[in-house]
């Protein structure tokens, strides 16, 4: 069974409109959100380490408040995201003590913790015995 969606946005307006219907489409299916996460939320300068918000930002949290659902936080664009998951080491291996494995690692938190507080109803698996009086 599906425990839940998280919904991924980026900052720009179009984005949220999309991952809107995302999440109003897992609401009428009865799948419950777990969150919202802004991707690309700002970059960071592999030189100088300055953040800019290229994209806009904030898009995500606004979004999270507007449809009662948790902001689960933002991950940077950073090319080295890329950089590490084309070569088969995702950041969190090839940099684990970084800031970007931080933010990842928190994220995953975040959910874990989102899916471990949800009452887990099974019955759905179990047949259906009518028993008749003769």
């Amino acid at each position: 069974p599906v425990s839940g969606a998280v919904i991924v946005t980026t900052p720009q307006d179009i984005a949220l409109l999309d991952a809107r219907k995302g999440l109003k489409m897992f609401e009428k299916v009865g799948v419950p959100i777990l969150g919202i996460i802004e991707n690309m939320s700002f970059y960071i300068c592999p030189k100088c380490g300055n953040e800019d918000d290229i994209f806009g930002h904030g898009g995500g949290a606004a979004m999270a408040e507007q449809d009662g659902v948790e902001f689960l936080g933002a991950i940077p664009l950073d090319r080295s995201i890329r950089n590490e998951a084309d070569n088969g080491a995702p950041t969190v291996v090839a940099q684990p003590d970084s800031r970007l494995a931080k933010i990842y690692l928190e994220l995953a938190r975040h959910v874990a913790g989102r899916v471990a507080i949800q009452a887990v109803d099974h019955s759905h698996k179990f047949p259906n015995i009518v028993v008749q009086n003769r």
